[in-house]
């Protein structure tokens, strides 16, 4: 019996000792229920809710949660974030002044990362004061000297917390995070265009590519975008500024390869973030180089379009033979592509409800005007044919037009993999793709 009892006690000893929790208190709280989610990168997924007892006191309990950066939602989507690393965490604040009113009363890990956070906002608003003195005065002018002795002794103070006072436990999450999370710090004397030069050489010196943990925070998508913000010109056109960002994109991904799981995350978060603003020339150059080149695993979750993208990519690359297919013109007769015999044909599929292909379709007519030796296979998707025939013939397009009445559901999108409209391929004679321009640029450059 005895034994039986000392069993017991320490069993109730392992699982109060493994199991943390977050206890928050938020005043003047007007709504009962708090989420608690997981982050990484710019993903949030909700994993607990509870409800709050009676002053606004919130529990939650971290048995088996990993360490890393967790967000508390209440009120309307009022939120704020805390480092869970494996220790008890109660803070105290108000719904009317969540940052400025809040109290860590236990969690070393949280004081830290919001010292961190402040240190980070004032380093980077008094830095760029300084950098504008220093470049405002001559060297030999003693507000000069006055300047440049304050700008060190503000990066020696950011040095010091950053390798110091927060690397106490260097093992723990807080001491890593900080570590890959510091800003780079750089000669304010050098001129501006040397500086960036520095920084795009070094900038991601400190960031621990090879500590997957850190996934479980914001470090590589935070590092990813200021990383890119080196390369980004806004005097630069589309076509050109992708370009840029592939220089980028080469070093961050390069560094990832080092560990597998983050070099999967920062690839996912790197086509997301070119994909919500319309970068697919990005997006095709981190398929083809390193997704599909490495033959990396990306999340099953991953919206169909890049899926698509993706197995386009693998089955059909420069050089391979297109899918035939028949398919009604304008007079409802069946026209194969097999048939069709010319030197060059340049198939595109289209919707006329995509404002892109009505914008893109005349500058591709009037390219084409000069290329006689081009046959043109217009295969549309959409789903009424009155306003399809109608298109043509506004438009007056001497092509050979064909219409898939079952759109994206029928095998020719699901034969060619198409993800968006248009979608172009340039083939020759045998059928073997040419090129698959996505601008109407990169169809000129295809002649």
């Amino acid at each position: 019996m005895k034994l039986f009892f000392l069993f017991i006690l320490y069993i109730l000893i392992y699982f109060t000792a493994s199991s943390q929790t977050i206890d928050v208190t938020i005043t003047n709280l007007n709504w009962g229920k708090a989420y608690l989610s997981s982050l990484s990168g710019e993903k949030i997924s909700t994993i607990d809710s509870v409800e709050s007892e009676d002053n606004g006191r919130f529990t939650f309990t971290m048995k088996e949660k990993h360490s890393g950066i967790y967000r508390l939602t209440f009120s309307k989507n009022k939120w704020f974030d805390i480092i869970y690393d494996k220790e008890n965490i109660k803070i105290t604040t108000d719904a009317n002044a969540i940052i400025d009113s809040m109290r860590i009363d236990d969690s070393e890990s949280n004081r830290l990362y919001y010292s961190f956070l402040k240190l980070n906002r004032q380093y980077k608003s008094k830095s760029e004061l300084l950098q504008l003195v220093l470049a405002r005065y001559p060297a030999d002018d003693p507000y000069y000297n006055l300047t440049q002795s304050t700008a060190t002794r503000l990066q020696f103070e950011y040095y010091d917390f950053v390798n110091r006072i927060s690397q106490q436990n260097p093992k723990s999450f807080i001491a890593r995070y900080i570590k890959s999370s510091q800003l780079l710090i750089v000669d304010f004397t050098l001129p501006l265009d040397k500086q960036l030069v520095y920084l795009k050489s070094h900038a991601l010196d400190n960031v621990d590519f090879n500590d997957d943990d850190l996934i479980n925070s914001d470090v590589f998508s935070n590092k990813s975008i200021e990383y890119l913000t080196y390369y980004r010109n806004p005097q630069l056109p589309k076509e050109l500024l992708e370009k840029e960002f592939m220089s980028a994109i080469d070093t961050i991904l390069n560094k990832a390869k080092i560990n597998t799981l983050v070099y999967q995350h920062i690839a996912e978060y790197l086509i997301d973030g070119f994909k919500k603003f319309g970068f697919e020339k990005c997006i095709s150059y981190i398929l083809e180089n390193y997704v599909i080149k490495d033959d990396l695993c990306l999340d099953e979750s991953k919206e169909s379009s890049i899926k698509k993208m993706i197995e386009q990519k693998k089955m059909l690359p420069i050089g391979a033979t297109v899918p035939d297919f028949t398919l009604p013109d304008t007079s409802g007769n069946p026209v194969s592509l097999g048939k069709i015999k010319t030197e060059k044909i340049l198939i595109i599929f289209y919707s006329v409800a995509c404002p892109h292909c009505r914008s893109a379709i005349p500058r591709i007519a009037e390219f084409l005007k000069s290329h006689k030796n081009v046959a043109v296979v217009a295969v549309s998707l959409d789903s009424d044919k009155n306003e399809w025939l109608g298109y043509i013939r506004s438009n007056n397009l001497n092509w050979i037009h064909l219409h898939d009445p079952k759109g994206w559901g029928g095998s020719v999108s699901s034969n060619y993999f198409l993800y968006a409209t248009p979608t172009m391929f340039l083939i020759d004679r045998d059928k073997k793709i040419i090129s698959k321009p996505i601008t109407i640029e990169d169809l000129q450059k295809s002649f």
